[in-house]
């Protein structure tokens, strides 16, 4: 297993995947949101998108293709440097497909969360990671868009409870562009499908977060499923929720579903939407500092 540190004056947010009665949560996860009534949506706070609809910032949106998860993970840390140094002029937002693999963030404490033997992950050809991120453990894999939001929050808000709300907008805009009725789940952060607030037995997963900042910058993300094998779901409990249900856009859509580059393109006009700034589609180059990273594994944009 892979281990990557981090140091103790990061800030971290997590999947808040995972109930934590009595007490308050551990620092380095941010809870959800407190219970809503009915399934209304928490919108983008009127006054700040107002404030920042005058401003020609950008959203620079790099679509890497299928890359190795090391490879990227390099890539955003360098890329958050970069932004926090202001070297980086413009909020970024990493698009990739990995191979198969499983991660396991700083809430990921009980080893009954990976449910599969290293032999088993092995035989599938699942590599295993453990990240500064927050939250508890996922999967990454083939069909499903992972994104890297690399924004600088002291041009948004300073809040990481707003932040993960915003990513879970941005993400339920980009689905309803397809006719998917997603919302949240009072007491997990993600998105979710179905008709039953609160019950996690009558609703779907479909996409997982887990962040971590550092100086108000932000880096990991989310994954959404598109068209991925659900049955890599099984060699572990998803984000430490017992019992969850995973769901993709395939299984929702059947042939009306979108492909991987359909939808990532869906994805960043979402979180254009959702954060106030102009998509800008851009190559690997135009990260500066960081594209000597991004150059030394072989990056190049689709």
């Amino acid at each position: 297993m892979r281990e990557r540190g981090a140091t103790s004056a990061e800030r971290r947010a997590g999947h808040g995947d995972g109930s934590r009665p009595g007490g308050p949560p551990p620092n380095d996860t941010i809870p959800p949101p407190p219970a809503a009534t009915g399934t209304e949506r928490s919108p983008v706070e009127p006054s700040s998108l107002d404030a920042r609809r005058s401003s020609p910032a950008s959203l620079w949106v790099i679509d890497l293709g299928r890359r190795a998860y090391a490879e990227v993970l390099e890539l955003q840390r360098a890329v958050a440097r970069a932004r926090i140094a202001g070297e980086i002029p413009e909020d970024v937002l990493l698009l990739v497909e990995h191979p198969p693999v499983v991660t396991l963030g700083r809430s990921a404490r009980s080893a009954s969360h990976l449910v599969a033997s290293p032999a088993l992950l092995t035989a599938r050809g699942v590599e295993l990671f453990e990240v500064e991120r927050g939250g508890d453990v996922t999967f990454h894999g083939p069909g499903q868009l992972v994104g890297y939001p690399i924004i600088d929050l002291k041009r948004h808000k300073q809040d990481l409870h707003w932040y993960l709300r915003q990513v879970e907008e941005a993400l339920i805009v980009a689905l309803a562009r397809y006719g998917l009725r997603a919302d949240r789940e009072p007491k997990y952060t993600g998105v979710w499908l179905g008709d039953e607030p609160d019950v996690v037995g009558g609703r779907r997963k479909i996409a997982s977060i887990g962040v971590h900042a550092r100086d108000w910058v932000t880096w990991h993300g989310f994954a959404l499923n598109v068209d991925t094998d659900l049955s890599y779901f099984d060699l572990i409990v998803p984000c430490g929720i017992a019992g969850v249900t995973m769901t993709s856009m395939r299984r929702e859509l059947g042939e009306a579903a979108p492909d991987l580059a359909t939808f990532a393109g869906a994805a960043a006009a979402g979180f254009g939407e959702v954060f106030g700034l102009r998509v800008e589609p851009v190559p690997p180059e135009r990260l500066g500092v960081a594209a000597e990273v991004a150059a030394s594994a072989g990056f190049a944009a689709r």
